[in-house]
């Protein structure tokens, strides 16, 4: 078996850089139904699996269809939706049959899932020969130290909305420190209103939402220690005490915690760059944007979608084709900009004013820069990932809700990441 650590490219880059489901029978699990470019068939196809189910996230494979289509004669796109909780039970059951899609577009943090059931055709060759390779950052390159098996052509990540209004009637600039935030939640709580909403369930969404404050306080996966956790458990925990936070965070998926947020009278929301069209929707008042203040050693995860190419693809040639002149292109990556609100993971791309000009996204694409991490983080193994994610999202939830001290959670999780981790 391949060694699960994540393939690092020798070369110099600079780092830049959720789906709902519904139903759709697959009748025909097969892969590309024309002819393989490899034979020069006139009639081609690229089948693309995808779990979209929201009218934007729709709307944009449609848009790459039409793109790549109007550039390749004679080539069509079909894209079939799976259920996002179908997708990687589709894929593997694929892949074991010898058949399934040209391209798979299927969430990032799965890469590893895929890549264990041999699901994903090894991406090597090709990206050694794309010329805009450079315009990737290392963090969105996916796969194992002898292979590389996916790309994310976009992202999403944290940022710290804020109350505009709220920060005026209490006299204060948003934060650019944890000790100013923690000072601007103080003077709201006085004023009457709450401090942050965030989740803290106990699972992988909880702890997507603790990695940047615990790797704030010096946490690390790649040297687990107990006293950084316990450190960055005991801020989040100091905010349930002192009224900043609900102890309800703990039943709190991402969703629900910007619900309150957009409700009025919340000061701060921990939340991600696919929040915007429901800010634009729901926020009764003037709100904005800002990187999460997380210091010198503080990480966001790129989130988002991982793209791949099927490992018994009919057409890999031309499914590397789609890939390079729609997800991977900048024009591609602004059109994720314009249909969803994601974040471009090329270099060129997020410097576009599409997204520096952008008040929204600005912030987004500065944290990409700048505190972007690999989502799930590249030192945990494949086979640990779902272990070291719920563990962690059970001792971020405990110390949130008081279950368990900060110090008592962290003693109780480090040792078993040391196992999971192979420390």
């Amino acid at each position: 078996m391949h060694s699960t650590r994540i393939l690092r490219h020798h070369r110099r880059v600079t780092a830049v850089g959720a789906a709902l489901a519904a139903t759709l029978a697959l009748s025909a699990c097969g892969g590309a139904g024309g002819e393989s470019a490899e034979e020069g068939g006139e009639d081609q196809t690229v089948t693309v699996w995808h779990y979209f189910s929201a009218d934007n996230q729709v709307a944009l494979m449609d848009e790459y269809a039409k793109k790549f289509e109007a550039t390749n004669e004679g080539v069509t796109v079909e894209n079939v939706y799976v259920p996002y909780d179908q997708m990687n039970s589709k894929v593997v059951s694929a892949a074991g049959a010898q058949t399934g899609p040209d391209v798979v577009v299927f969430n990032g943090a799965e890469w590893g899932v895929l890549s264990q059931a041999g699901a994903l055709a090894p991406l090597d060759e090709q990206w050694s020969s794309f010329a805009d390779a450079d315009q990737f950052p290392d963090s969105v390159l996916h796969g194992t130290e002898e292979e590389m098996l996916a790309v994310q052509g976009y992202v999403n990540l944290l940022g710290l909305w804020y109350n505009a209004d709220i920060l005026k009637e209490i006299g204060v600039e948003p934060p650019t420190t944890i000790e100013e935030l923690e000072a601007a939640m103080a003077a709201a709580k006085d004023a009457g209103h709450e401090g942050i909403t965030l989740s803290a369930l106990p699972q992988s969404q909880g702890e997507w939402q603790a990695y940047p404050w615990l790797t704030s306080q010096g946490f690390d996966y790649s040297d687990p220690n107990a006293d950084d956790l316990a450190a960055g458990l005991a801020m989040a925990n100091s905010w349930v005490e002192e009224g900043y936070l609900s102890k309800e965070a703990t039943t709190w998926d991402q969703t629900v915690p910007f619900q309150q947020f957009t409700a009025g009278g919340v000061a701060f929301a921990e939340n991600g760059n696919w929040q915007m069209g429901a800010a634009e929707a729901d926020a009764n008042f003037e709100y904005g944007v800002v990187p999460l203040p997380l210091g010198e050693s503080g990480k966001v995860y790129l989130g988002g979608e991982g793209i791949g190419i099927g490992a018994s693809a009919d057409s890999p040639t031309l499914a590397w084709e789609y890939l390079t002149e729609t997800y991977l292109d900048a024009e591609g990556q602004l059109l994720a900009v314009e249909k969803v609100g994601s974040i471009p993971a090329r270099e060129d791309a997020a410097q576009d004013p599409a997204v520096v000009d952008n008040p929204l996204l600005a912030p987004f694409s500065a944290t990409l820069a700048e505190l972007g991490a690999n989502y799930p983080d590249s030192v945990i193994p494949v086979e640990s990932v779902a272990d070291v994610q719920t563990s962690m999202g059970q001792a971020w939830s405990a110390a949130v809700g008081g279950q368990q001290s900060p110090e008592e959670a962290a003693a109780g999780i480090v040792e078993k990441l040391q196992s999971l981790i192979g420390q």
